[in-house]
């Protein structure tokens, strides 16, 4: 396997690393290596960042990076298919998805945190428009 879009210098590429607070979807149509077929990666941006602090390269191989994206879509595609079948049928809720991992003690907790996080966050922005409304 050949390592594509190696920068001319051992560091990283830190132009690929976002400051959001928000998660990208990479909708850029990155070309598979070898193949015939233009395959269309939407979290290629942030796999890489997760593989390089996991101890990756800077630059993984974009073998890996369309493994973890198959991966990431089969689990995503999973787990609305189970939520749609646990909850109402029309639409997935936060209370489905949270049912559906309470026996995994990491990622309930991990959502727990999330959701915790983004309900201050709420209040937070909420409190600040109020400021910004009154001044």
């Amino acid at each position: 396997m050949s390592q594509t879009n190696i920068p001319s210098s051992s560091q990283p590429d830190y132009e690929d690393f976002d400051d959001d607070d928000q998660p990208t979807m990479d909708t850029t149509t990155h070309f598979v290596s070898g193949s015939t077929s233009k395959k269309k990666l939407h979290f290629a941006k942030e796999l890489k960042c997760m593989m390089h602090g996991f101890g990756d390269d800077a630059v993984p191989y974009t073998e890996s990076i369309e493994l973890l994206e198959d991966l990431v879509i089969d689990f995503i595609r999973d787990q609305t298919r189970k939520a749609m079948e646990v909850g109402r049928s029309d639409k997935v809720h936060v209370e489905d998805t949270v049912f559906l991992i309470r026996k995994d003690p990491k990622k309930f907790t991990r959502v727990k945190e999330l959701l915790t996080m983004n309900e201050e966050l709420k209040k937070a922005r909420k409190a600040f428009e109020e400021d910004n409304f009154i001044s």
